[in-house]
């Protein structure tokens, strides 16, 4: 499929998590976990066993996103939990290609995630260790940010780089690109029509009536917005 939807639990009801993940699960393609330590930003949520937990309990693939200060340390343990993808920030981690390939060698997809000011360019050749790159639309921490505008450049740049990345370097795998703060109807469409194939939403979802709903309502807005790009396998 060429649009994948990834509900931000951040924004569900911590004490029914299991109920909030079954409310998507026939419509949703991934559960958006954020992994925060108060440290490498200004938030503390869940961290491990929460997550082995989910992967017992829930249907959909867990999407993990490390905003940690020690990525290369926790990153493999959340693939061997058994997690879909695990995404790391690349202000935060010192050793990328080594742990990028340890979480792929722990069974998971391996994301890399830049805040709004990190400059895409130090971190084009990484492209070939990654599934997903993750372009922040709001500074990391807390779900019901306001949209950055300015963002849709960079996913605009970013849409490129990786077009290239997948016809010059042999990509025959998907290689995402995700955007994460601020996702609703109408932002969704904006970032789909700049390239964007990925969407993390929480307040959108989770505060809606029909959460199941708001992700289909949300799918056919990114659709109807996406340019033509090739079908993802």
């Amino acid at each position: 499929m060429s649009i994948r939807i990834c509900p931000s639990i951040l924004a569900a009801d911590f004490t029914h998590l299991a109920d909030e993940a079954a409310a998507v699960a026939a419509d949703a393609d991934f559960l958006h976990v954020d992994v925060m330590d108060y440290h490498f930003v200004p938030n503390l949520t869940v961290g491990l066993p929460v997550v082995q937990s989910l992967v017992r309990g829930v249907a959909l693939p867990l999407d993990i996103h490390l905003g940690v200060s020690d990525p290369d340390r926790w990153a493999p343990a959340y693939a061997e939990a058994g997690a879909g993808s695990v995404t790391i920030h690349a202000e935060a981690t010192h050793t990328p290609v080594r742990t990028l390939r340890a979480i792929r060698a722990g069974g998971a997809q391996a994301g890399l995630a830049l805040n709004p000011a990190t400059p895409l360019q130090p971190y084009e050749a990484l492209l070939a260790e990654v599934d997903t790159l993750l372009i922040m639309t709001v500074e990391p921490g807390f779900g019901s940010q306001r949209f950055l505008d300015f963002t849709l450049d960079k996913i605009r740049h970013a849409r490129t780089l990786i077009d290239w990345t997948r016809r010059y370097r042999g990509r025959d795998i998907p290689l995402w690109l995700q955007v994460d703060g601020g996702v609703n109807e109408d932002t969704i469409a904006e970032c789909s029509e700049a390239g964007a194939d990925s969407f993390v939403a929480g307040s959108a979802v989770y505060s809606a009536a029909d959460p199941a709903a708001a992700v289909r309502a949300l799918r056919h807005r990114a659709d109807a917005a996406s340019p033509v790009v090739a079908v993802r396998a």
